[in-house]
């Protein structure tokens, strides 16, 4: 069954990106978030040149074996330099890019979905399959969770404060009940899993 999930590094304090996120500076001053991926001495069965812990190996290649489709926000999408040559943040999966401006020229693995995020969702999760859609971004998942299309959410914990920079949820029109799955402790972070609930 298709599911759509978020899986993201955020601070305790709720961030995405630290201050000054832009193109070319996509995290912002916020580059700690990612520390985990690269500190450990397991290889990522799914990701080249990802260095992760052995517990942070076996949650992260468990979602990202599981992505068939991703979908990121405008600012996401510049931010992240369009994802160069290699089409998306997957190394195989096709990127949707959710925006209402004109989008440059796009690779071969990105779609611009300009209708809407109940548009976008459906798209990525005609591309997916039987796997999972990924939402990239606050924005993103933000919408998402207003219209009612977020089944999982995953926060990738890292313990720092930033203060400021991209959150990774916006205001809510109301409450948004999770169930959490699973809570996996690992150097430098720690990896919550949660369903949510309708």
């Amino acid at each position: 069954m298709t599911k759509v999930i978020t899986a993201l590094s955020v601070s305790v304090d709720g961030y995405i990106t630290g201050r000054d996120p832009g193109p070319g500076h996509g995290l912002g001053d916020g580059g700690m978030l990612f520390d985990w991926y690269f500190n450990g001495d397991t290889p990522s069965s799914e990701f080249d040149g990802f260095k992760l812990s052995k517990d942070s190996a076996r949650v992260f290649d468990a979602l990202a074996g599981r992505v068939g489709a991703s979908l990121a926000g405008r600012n996401t999408y510049d931010d992240s330099d369009r994802f160069g040559d290699d089409g998306g943040p997957h190394p195989t999966a096709p990127l949707f890019v959710l925006s209402h401006r004109p989008a440059p020229q796009m690779s071969g693995r990105q779609t611009l979905i300009n209708s809407g995020i109940e548009d976008a969702v459906a798209a990525a999760k005609k591309a997916a399959g039987d796997k999972y859609v990924a939402l990239m971004g606050g924005g993103v998942v933000t919408a998402a969770l207003r219209a009612g299309l977020v089944d999982e959410l995953v926060l990738h914990q890292v313990p720092v404060l930033l203060g400021s920079g991209r959150r990774y949820f916006s205001e809510l029109p109301e409450h948004v009940t999770l169930r959490l799955i699973n809570c996996v402790a690992a150097p430098g972070v720690t990896h919550l899993h949660y369903e949510v609930q309708r």
